[in-house]
């Protein structure tokens, strides 16, 4: 009876699932679709998710403070020539800046925001190389036998610049400069020549690395030699529970739309932050676009020559630098002419390209 009584209900159970399933399928579809929803103003969405209220804060600094009694032994391992990997849940940030700020006072520390949308490994190993080099000359033995730097280091080759910091400047072993990397595995990062780049640097014998993940085939970018002899990392599951605020703060949100003021002022944050050739030579390219609406876009040549005779830029090469760090920051692109030039456009509407201009001649 028992086991008639367990067939009858498993046979109950699938029954009514595929009578579920036929009325599920039969019913009246929805005409809803995702274009219908009201899209609101960036800075009006943002500045709602700034005042959610944040919750269990208290065990949240507990926690964090609880992380503070492994900061002895990170230190040994980094001066055992380890790199440090932190993973889990929440944003491991501000952990980090603290343990740099509290714990490696004696060395120097640069900082990569690998969360942002684009990096430029090459100015980030130059800084990397220009801390050591601080460091060391403040190490400057009493004989003052000192190497001295015959080229710049922003002018260096990847190469040159690697072999500087594998290079036996010092007889102390604990001359270090530490590379902390916010997401290793952030969007500005993810891509093969660069890692490679990060494990090379890693690799040096005066640099130090920590770093966090959060994505979770982030360990998918390395092979076994990566892993076990250029980062030679250390695995801490650090889980924080902190809100990813200044790592989600560059990232487009799905429930806003970006219009021409929005766009035209990220646009301006960024070219304030270059220099004025750069500038220059973007105004260029942005009044030719204005003046020129129904064009593909401003050829190469044109744009070097017209530089060229306002004294912008000395050289093809002045200029090609300048383009990929418009390039870099997405704010240039560029598209093959019906007669096969490359031909350089900026991608945004000619309301925002406009406002872009007056932003940045204020």
């Amino acid at each position: 009876m028992e086991g008639n009584y367990g067939e009858d209900e498993e046979f109950g159970f699938a029954r009514n699932y595929f009578i579920a399933k036929e009325l599920g399928g039969s019913g009246k579809k929805s005409s809803r679709k995702l274009s219908d929803i009201e899209l609101v103003d960036e800075q009006e969405l943002r500045a709602a998710a700034r005042s959610i209220e944040s919750k269990h804060e208290k065990e949240i600094a507990s926690l964090l403070n609880s992380y503070k009694s492994l900061y002895p032994k990170w230190v040994f391992e980094l001066r055992c020539g380890f790199g440090l990997l932190m993973y889990g849940f929440g944003s491991k940030k501000a952990l980090i800046e603290d343990f740099a700020s509290t714990a490696l006072t004696e060395c120097a520390v640069v900082v990569i925001n690998g969360y942002l949308q684009s990096i430029n490994i090459k100015q980030a190993v130059t800084a990397i190389a220009e801390a050591l080099w601080d460091q060391l000359k403040t190490r400057r033995t009493p004989s003052g036998d000192f190497p001295k730097v015959q080229q710049p280091f922003n002018s260096r080759s990847m190469d040159d610049l690697l072999a500087f910091m594998d290079g036996s400047h010092s007889e102390k072993n604990d001359c270090f400069v530490c590379v902390v990397i916010h997401n290793i595995d952030g969007p500005g990062l993810r891509d093969s020549d660069t890692q490679q780049y990060l494990a090379r640097v890693a690799a040096c014998s005066h640099i130090r690395m920590v770093a966090s993940i959060d994505h979770v085939n982030a360990p998918l970018l390395w092979d076994k030699k990566m892993v076990h002899t250029q980062f030679n990392w250390c695995w801490y599951h650090v889980a924080t529970f902190v809100p990813y605020k200044a790592e989600g703060i560059f990232h487009p949100l799905i429930l806003a739309h970006g219009g021409t003021a929005q766009s035209a002022k990220t646009a301006a944050i960024v070219l304030q932050s270059l220099t004025p050739n750069a500038q220059s030579v973007f105004k260029v390219l942005a009044e030719h676009q204005l003046a020129h609406p129904d064009e593909e876009g401003m050829p190469v040549n044109n744009l070097y020559s017209i530089c060229r005779e306002r004294f912008l830029v000395s050289s093809q090469i002045t200029l090609n630098s300048h383009l990929t760090e418009f390039k870099d920051h997405e704010l240039i692109k560029t598209r093959r002419h019906s007669d096969g030039q490359d031909c350089l456009y900026i991608p945004l509407a000619t309301e925002a390209l406009e406002k872009l201009l007056q932003d940045i001649s204020q």
